[in-house]
């Protein structure tokens, strides 16, 4: 895979796509303490390994 998206997303051994919630990399004195309870843990994209792999090559 590409580095800039090696970055960005985990793939789980079942072959789901993980990503980190946007948001959260500084400033977080000026979010409310409910944004940053939503944005806690991973989220999961609609896409699956096969199709990211796909598009890479």
């Amino acid at each position: 895979m590409k580095k800039s998206i090696t970055k960005r997303i985990k793939i789980t051994k079942r072959g789901k796509v993980k990503r980190r919630p946007m948001g959260l990399g500084h400033s977080k004195t000026n979010k409310s303490s409910k944004q940053l309870l939503r944005k806690r843990g991973n989220r999961r994209l609609g896409l699956s390994a096969k199709v990211i792999n796909k598009n890479l090559k």
